[in-house]
């Protein structure tokens, strides 16, 4: 159950991730109101890494920041540990 949920979660989250990323991107060449850094970064860091990275490609978003280029892999880095750590110690 607690499995299922954590999947889930991760599905969910990434997705949202990815969407704000687009969303940002098409704002971005509208010349539109953005998205703060700040709230990508978060999404990011609520384990929303992998969809960031997906966006950040895909939309070719971000890429040449600093804060994301190095912020986002590291995150999903230290994410699939925790993730890993996690698994280990549920079914241990």
């Amino acid at each position: 159950m607690l499995l299922k949920a954590l999947i889930f979660y991760l599905a969910i989250i990434n997705i949202i991730t990815f969407i704000l990323f687009g969303i940002d991107k098409f704002k971005a060449i509208k010349n539109r109101y953005r998205i703060p850094e700040f709230t990508l970064i978060l999404f990011c860091f609520l384990f929303g890494s992998l969809g960031g990275m997906f966006g950040m490609y895909v939309f070719r978003h971000k890429t040449l920041k600093p804060k994301f280029f190095i912020t986002v892999p590291l995150l999903l880095l230290l994410q699939i540990g925790a993730i890993i750590w996690f698994l280990g110690c549920y079914y241990a």
